[in-house]
């Protein structure tokens, strides 16, 4: 049963019993996994800007990401930031590092309200040893982490322009977004900032580039509303 917590949103508590299940990871587990789940497992609601864990950190755990959103990111040594992926519900957070027992390779912060669920490392790799459904989903989880980070590698990498990162940034969120009368309507609880960090360029040249986009009535950013208009015009710039 869902229970009242902070931040405006109500957290439910049990994975047997959540109404937000989908396909993805623990979610798709068997009932009688799931139920060996439920007793290692620490539900928490998390507000924006709530670090998870911190990029060369001992690992002390995984997080399941129920709700919200979290960007991860990874720093160099002169202070540069880059977002490598905005982790979607359903996502396991932390995982390498906790089954190859090594620092946390990146930082993990939530850019909205949150849900989560921790569970501890020594927790999980008993989990895992008694189910092998578990182990298997696992194993599924980290090639798909793999498969993304050969995708962004090739997308940044290949791309010959900012204004090409960036559309093809948009084309994707584009997939999850919500068609109208006016365009493809999409949530991007992201700044202009944040933005630069994922396609590595700087914050006045997305906003040189947003507002091209603008004139040209290809897509517009609004507060958290992205509106695409012309997915046609966007794709003709990446070059599919």
């Amino acid at each position: 049963m869902p229970n009242a917590a902070p931040y405006g949103m109500e957290m439910v508590e049990s994975c047997l019993m959540c109404k937000m299940r989908n396909e993805s990871f623990f979610c798709a587990l068997p009932p009688r996994t799931l139920e060996a789940f439920e007793k290692i497992k620490f539900p928490s609601m998390l507000p924006r800007a709530s670090v998870l864990f911190v990029e060369g950190q001992v690992p002390r755990g995984i997080y399941l990401l129920c709700r919200g959103r979290v960007k991860l990111s990874v720093n160099s040594s002169d202070g540069k930031t880059m977002i490598l992926k905005i982790a979607e519900p359903g996502e396991m957070l932390g995982m390498h590092a906790c089954v190859s027992n090594i620092p946390y390779e990146l930082t993990a912060e939530t850019v909205q309200t949150c849900q989560v669920v921790f569970i501890k490392r020594d927790d999980f790799h008993k989990f895992l040893e008694e189910h092998g459904s578990a182990c298997l989903q696992a194993a599924q989880h980290l090639s798909a982490n793999c498969h993304n980070a050969y995708d962004m590698i090739r997308a940044i990498g290949l791309s010959h322009s900012a204004s090409e990162k960036l559309a093809r940034m948009l084309l994707e969120l584009a997939a999850e977004g919500e068609s109208t009368k006016d365009g493809i309507r999409v949530k991007l609880a992201l700044t202009h900032e944040e933005i630069a960090q994922v396609i590595g360029t700087s914050r006045e040249t997305v906003t040189r580039l947003l507002g091209g986009f603008r004139k040209t009535q290809m897509a517009t950013l609004r507060g958290s509303t992205l509106l695409i208009k012309n997915k046609s015009g966007l794709q003709k710039l990446v070059g599919s």
